[in-house]
């Protein structure tokens, strides 16, 4: 709980980041991770409160309280041997999710939240710094195996897990190097893709094996998804070769804008866009990159995917960037009594936005306009028409009607579904939304209705948070550990 009176005593103090001008010339990451004085010092801001809600906005149901007090006593080893007994990646989340446990944090009540996000970036960190997050490899093998296919949060938890369970894991993954939507969906001044490799490599020497460039089932033609792949391999021969199968594939099929002049050339979705500029700061060459540069840019759809578009736009060294979301302008500061300790709806400025962006809320798309001449076949301008909301029904403004100029624009709406034909492949039940039907209670423990076949993650939930694969991959590690071994130690 830090220090008694700590959150009388001290306000909250966000990370730093680096200034707007240096950080567009690089794709770096930019955030300066809080140094141990200032992390002791925010540890402390949590109170005695008798119940921790943060651990329960928490998805992975961090131990946030026991933490927070081991940084604030300096005792920095015990602290991410705490943080990791229920997260297996805390790079990855103290990077990039959007901290409900502080959403949820007592202290948020009527006061800023202590800020646990800060101090888990802080604490691991640190760990890997002081060399103390080391492979764990399992000392007795049960002789099982379990392929997992994808390799995203959800995918690499469960992995690790099973691994550390003593099964033999082989993951498998259609793209050039392990990660999914971790390595070729968020952008590097997000997330550093070394912290990527350094786990895969940890989990390599706990005897993970990484297939990559295999694709499970067939690609389907519709999900406008990319693959490396240069292996195609069977449901049936993997239910042959292993004992259990998980798919953790991502939701990718991208929800797409059937307005008129959609098939112009430059309207693309996010990630069709996003991937690519990853690929090449990898250092891949690729030929005709999609790029910002010099083009007046529009995004279609306000989430997190709509934000990275912005500050690789930026990067690439757009003329402009506009940024459209249907629904109307949420409040600058929650109803705090109201919506606590749940999710708040509240306006979210990111980064990328500080970078330079017009934000246009209440605004639908109403064609794609195509150029003449030289520009025939190609977007130059989109229309636009404001909307209202009114018992969940959205209605057009008249006489609100614009014509907004656009070389290029991404859609950036959000994901409806996983890629089809792996189920299919697998003879899987879908459910209403195309994802895996799959339950999550100690009976149904993430099983299919196809018997040794497993899903979780964005496969089984559809478009989520990394913080909620990693828990599903858990989740799913121990029922697999359960159905093989008859019981498990694995934490669920």
């Amino acid at each position: 709980m830090g220090k008694i009176t700590g959150f009388l005593e001290y306000e909250r103090v966000e990370e730093r980041s680096e200034p707007v001008p240096a950080r567009l010339k690089t794709w770096k990451e930019f955030v300066i991770t809080l140094d141990s004085a200032q992390a002791r010092t925010q540890a402390a801001r949590c109170m005695d409160c008798g119940t921790p809600f943060c651990n329960h906005g928490c998805p992975v149901n961090n131990l946030i309280p026991d933490f927070n007090d081991l940084v604030y006593h300096d005792d920095w080893h015990r602290a991410i041997e705490v943080l990791h007994q229920t997260n297996n990646f805390p790079e990855f989340t103290g990077r990039v999710c959007p901290a409900p446990c502080e959403a949820a944090c007592t202290l948020n009540i009527n006061d800023d939240a202590v800020g646990i996000k800060s101090i888990e970036h802080a604490i691991i960190d640190r760990a890997w710094a002081e060399g103390w997050v080391t492979p764990q490899a399992a000392a007795v093998k049960t002789g099982k195996k379990v392929a997992v296919v994808g390799s995203g949060p959800a995918g690499l938890a469960a992995a690790q897990q099973l691994a550390r369970a003593g099964h033999e894991v082989t993951v498998f993954e259609k793209n050039a190097q392990p990660g999914g939507l971790l390595r070729y969906g968020i952008p590097d001044f997000k997330l550093d893709k070394r912290h990527i490799d350094r786990r895969i490599e940890q989990m390599t020497a706990e005897g993970v094996v990484f297939r990559t460039g295999v694709l499970v089932g067939a690609l389907d033609q519709d999900s406008k998804v990319t693959s490396h792949a240069g292996q195609t391999l069977s449901a049936e021969q993997l239910l042959a070769e292993f004992d259990a199968v998980l798919l953790t594939g991502g939701s990718e099929v991208s929800r797409d804008l059937p307005a008129p002049g959609r098939a112009l050339d430059g309207v693309h979705f996010a990630m069709e866009f996003l991937p690519q500029q990853n690929r090449v700061v990898a250092g891949d060459k690729l030929k005709g990159q999609l790029r910002a540069t010099g083009k007046h840019v529009i995004v279609i759809g306000g989430g997190d995917t709509g934000s990275d578009c912005v500050g690789t736009s930026n990067r690439q060294g757009a003329a402009s960037v506009t940024q459209f979301e249907l629904m109307p302008m949420p409040p600058e500061q929650e109803d705090k009594p109201l919506t606590w300790p749940y999710w708040p709806y509240r306006l979210r400025t990111s980064s990328s936005h500080e970078e330079g962006c017009e934000r246009q809320f209440a605004i639908a798309t109403k064609e794609f306009i195509a150029g003449a001449g030289k520009d025939k076949g190609r977007i130059v301008g989109l229309k636009t028409v404001e909307v209202e909301w009114a018992g969940g029904k959205m209605t057009e403004v008249p006489g609100t009607e614009k014509t907004w100029q656009a070389d290029l624009v991404l859609l950036a709406m959000g994901f409806v579904h996983p890629v089809g034909s792996v189920l299919e492949a697998f003879g899987i039940d879908k459910d209403a939304r195309g994802n895996a039907r799959a339950g999550t209670d100690a009976v149904t423990g993430y099983r299919t209705n196809v018997e040794r076949v497993f899903a979780a993650g964005d496969m089984r939930r559809g478009q989520s948070l990394v913080v909620w694969a990693i828990r599903e991959g858990r989740q799913a590690a121990r029922a697999i550990d359960e159905a093989l071994m008859g019981s498990s130690t694995l934490p669920r």
